[in-house]
């Protein structure tokens, strides 16, 4: 049994994960910042989701150091990927090097980031629809399960700490297996988050517009150059099979992590480790891959200048993206 699940930055997913922890009885632990720190620590974490309205109030921090932090400990990231090498570096100061650091974002750069300093990483497969736009608040869309959540050691295996944790993840709500392959169903998730930025920019029905489909087959192009095994969309059909994604009542659905990035304000987003990690690959094995490369050039420009986000038509984001 986990001494305790430490939710290191707990917005859109990590909320609506520590809220089914608490809920199910789990230790949980958070780690935040700024006014969401301050909303934690004042009046909880609030987590709407189809059952209703849980609020649980957790022992938040703004550094883990605060923690205490034991090789009983499991760590979950939940942040963005350009938040993950800072986060990683504070967490490592005070960490025991054998700690359980589990990768609960898209991309696929967060696990290689943490194995430099830990030895026991986990990569999980996020499907958990969620927003996060208020301080405390956080509302789970998914249902009849609050997400689905396999997980397996990094970069390939299950151990002991994967079956616990998604045994823990099973008690909270979530759909959760051990993967022994967890990376080809993260790559399947990253071919899906290049739409991210056109819909942070136009709105979630641009994403799937030509545009969207010429950025996902860019990154088909890249995996196969690469020789990255990736699930199917079978695989991926099947691993979602009777779950949806619903409004709350009176809390409609907000657009993608991208989209909640631009809304939040910040000045930052994601785009380099989605986009940009299909531009990567494609230099790398001299895969030519201009779509990727305007779209996250867009979606850095959108959320350096502080823009709204849907504030583009499909058309404008058109013009701005090569077309083959």
């Amino acid at each position: 049994m986990a001494g305790r699940f430490v939710v290191y930055g707990p917005g859109a997913v990590g909320g609506v994960i520590a809220g089914g922890l608490a809920a199910a009885g789990h230790d949980v632990a958070l780690v935040a910042r700024g006014d969401h720190l301050l909303a934690l620590q004042t009046g909880g974490l609030t987590l709407h989701h189809h059952g209703g309205t849980d609020t649980h109030r957790l022992h938040a921090v703004e550094d883990p150091a605060d923690l205490d932090l034991t090789a009983d400990d499991v760590v979950i990231l939940a942040m963005k990927t350009q938040h993950t090498e800072a986060a990683i570096e504070v967490l490592a100061r005070t960490a025991p090097p054998e700690l359980a650091v589990v990768c609960a974002q898209n991309g696929v750069t967060n696990e290689r980031l943490a194995l430099r300093r830990f030895a026991n990483v986990y990569g999980v497969a996020v499907l958990l629809p969620g927003t996060h736009l208020d301080p405390g608040v956080v509302v789970g869309l998914g249902r009849p399960m609050l997400g689905v959540l396999d997980v397996g050691r990094y970069p390939t295996g299950v151990d002991p700490t994967a079956e616990l944790v998604a045994a823990a993840l099973t008690d909270a709500n979530f759909r959760s297996a051990a993967d022994p392959a967890i990376m080809r169903h993260k790559y399947a998730k990253l071919r899906l988050n290049t739409g991210n930025a056109i819909d942070a920019a136009a709105g979630m029905a641009a994403r799937r517009s030509e545009i969207g489909r010429l950025a996902a087959a860019e990154a088909l192009e890249v995996f196969a150059a690469a020789g990255i095994d990736v699930a199917t969309r079978d695989e991926v059909a099947a691993r979602r099979d009777g779950f949806e994604t619903a409004d709350v009542p009176g809390h409609e659905r907000a657009g993608s992590s991208s989209w909640q990035s631009l809304a939040r304000g910040g000045g930052s987003i994601e785009a380099d480790y989605l986009n940009g990690e299909i531009v990567l690959l494609g230099r790398l094995h001299g895969v030519p891959t201009p779509v990727n490369e305007a779209l996250q050039r867009l979606a850095n420009r959108l959320a350096a200048d502080g823009v709204a986000p849907g504030s583009m038509t499909l058309g404008e984001v058109e013009a701005l993206v090569p077309r083959p």
